[in-house]
């Protein structure tokens, strides 16, 4: 079998689709993009392109090196996301042939289904316990919210007040047995971030995420000594090096890699066991498209550390398009209780509605984030 084509397809909302053709008649899908830099991360895979063309696609170890070690400069969020997405098709590609989901091939199932959360309150969140409580309604178990607004380097207490007032309203609406997480999405700096984990404290969290920027990743041995909460970052890491001192750090508790950002599945089922010699937890980056999803959920299977699953149906980004609708059989991933079945259909167990994708990508997207501003005028983090 050799690879014959590649072919990119942007759709809404923000989202990146890879098609990898074989002379076999057997294709594989991925999802290769940075949100906001898809049309990057496609010139990126194009530049790879003929690394690809006439190769054997059952060799993902032996392409994933040469896409990694194949130029002199290698890393960084374009790179890895491209490869991920290449990664991820020839992961279906594989499961095609064989008649097997791609989970089979990492070691077998070590579940029958992973727990998932929703998001509420979007980029500035508002009504966010009526939010949760609707969610609670529909069976969801946990719930991500973000923290705050722009926060500048140092600001003023009510800006945390107001973080605790949205997180109280949300406990008070879904009670003690349920989990909120707090995404602190980088926005808040070392400073602040030991303010609002002290204060978030007695609310119980499931978990706060990026306390600070991952570039700043030496100061989560700071904001730990003010939180016995766990702690979660990893979605702007790219790879097994990156994560390595992270973990070896141990201030940590949960880690995030993107199935779409951190060099696919092959790379991030090697950082989850990295992650569970470290007895730290998994926690998959996924607020993307539903190829991302797929492939998250073939990881999760086979990997014991991982305990609960990002998923993007509903959130806020998703204006235009939503999760299921390029998939044949949108069934493939019902929640029940809060939980969703692993696919077990071949490859990545899904089964993508080219003829939608196709239209949808005649209009494609250019989507970006906002540009927020402290209250000085500076750029703000978002």
């Amino acid at each position: 079998m050799k690879i014959t084509q590649i072919e990119l397809l942007p759709v809404q909302p923000r989202w990146l689709f890879l098609k990898v053709s074989t002379d076999e008649g057997i294709v594989g899908w991925g999802e290769p993009v940075v949100e906001g830099r898809a049309a990057t991360v496609a010139a990126a895979v194009k530049e790879l392109e003929p690394y690809l063309i006439g190769s054997d696609p059952s060799r993902i170890e032996d392409m994933w090196q040469v896409l990694y070690r194949g130029g002199f400069y290698r890393g960084g969020p374009i790179m890895m996301s491209a490869i991920a997405g290449i990664d991820q098709a020839l992961w279906d590609i594989k499961g095609k042939r064989y008649g097997l989901p791609v989970f089979e091939f990492l070691g077998g199932a070590a579940r029958e289904r992973v727990q998932v959360y929703s998001w509420i309150g979007g980029d500035r969140p508002s009504d966010v316990g009526q939010a949760a409580a609707e969610k609670k309604g529909q069976g969801f178990k946990a719930i991500k919210m973000n923290a705050s607004e722009e926060m500048h380097y140092i600001d003023s207490f009510a800006k945390v007040e107001a973080i605790i007032e949205r997180v109280a309203a949300v406990r008070e609406a879904t009670g003690s047995d349920f989990g909120i997480a707090v995404d602190f999405h980088g926005r808040i700096h070392r400073a602040m971030a030991k303010v609002v984990a002290k204060e978030l404290e007695p609310y119980h969290l499931m978990f706060i995420e990026e306390p600070v920027l991952p570039e700043n990743n030496e100061a989560l041995r700071e904001v730990a000594r003010y939180t016995s909460t766990p702690i979660a970052t990893g979605e702007r890491m790219f790879s097994r090096w990156e994560f390595k001192r992270l973990l070896a750090d141990g201030y940590v508790d949960i880690i995030q890699p993107d199935l779409s950002h951190a060099g696919g599945i092959s790379e991030v089922k090697k950082i989850a066991t990295m992650a569970e010699a470290y007895d730290v937890a998994v926690a998959p980056h996924c607020p993307l498209g539903p190829i991302a999803l797929a492939s998250s959920l073939q990881v999760d299977a086979c990997t014991p550390n991982v305990f609960i699953q990002e998923q993007s149906l509903g959130i806020h980004y998703n204006r235009g398009s939503d999760l299921l609708d390029y998939l044949e059989d949108p069934t493939v991933f019902h929640y029940h209780d809060g939980f969703v079945a692993i696919p077990e259909k071949p490859g990545l167990g899904i089964e993508v509605n080219e003829a939608v994708v196709r239209e949808a990508a005649r209009t494609g997207h250019n989507w970006k984030n906002s540009i927020w501003r402290n209250h000085d005028g500076t750029v703000a983090e978002w």
